[in-house]
């Protein structure tokens, strides 16, 4: 009797902890591996939609999506956490911002389409994230 009110008292300190843990988490935003991945595949959507001589690995491009959100489900957030995240109207607002800042730090303006193609063609040689999910056409 003693050993299963010792078992009952640590489940329920137990049980008691996960609301707490559940507290803990970051927001999606700030988990790196998954902004960054996002962030990837928007330069890269962005890229093949504006230069001619670029064209996506669209499996690929499906299949790090398809990756990301399961790493994201792997740390914890439930489907309406992924999904409020890559919904939310100031989410897009920052990662365009983030975008705009990696290919301001590349010498790229967001009006410059001839920076943004020349960029894409170094991340497809680099084998960069990005570049991984474009090709020259």
């Amino acid at each position: 009797m003693r050993k299963f009110k010792a078992a009952a008292a640590a489940m329920l300190i137990g049980l008691g902890a996960l609301p707490a843990a559940a507290q803990t988490k970051p927001p999606l935003g700030e988990v790196r591996e998954i902004h960054d991945g996002l962030l990837a595949v928007g330069l890269a959507d962005e890229i093949r939609k504006r230069c001619d001589n670029i064209g996506a690995r669209m499996i690929t491009a499906m299949t790090t999506l398809n990756a990301l959100k399961n790493r994201a489900r792997a740390l914890g957030y439930s489907d309406e956490e992924i999904e409020d995240y890559v919904t939310s109207k100031a989410e897009k607002k920052q990662m365009r911002a983030d975008g705009e800042a990696y290919m301001a730090a590349r010498g790229v303006s967001p009006e410059d389409t001839a920076g943004l193609c020349r960029v894409g063609l170094d991340e497809i040689a680099r084998g960069s994230a990005i570049g991984r999910l474009l090709r020259e056409k």
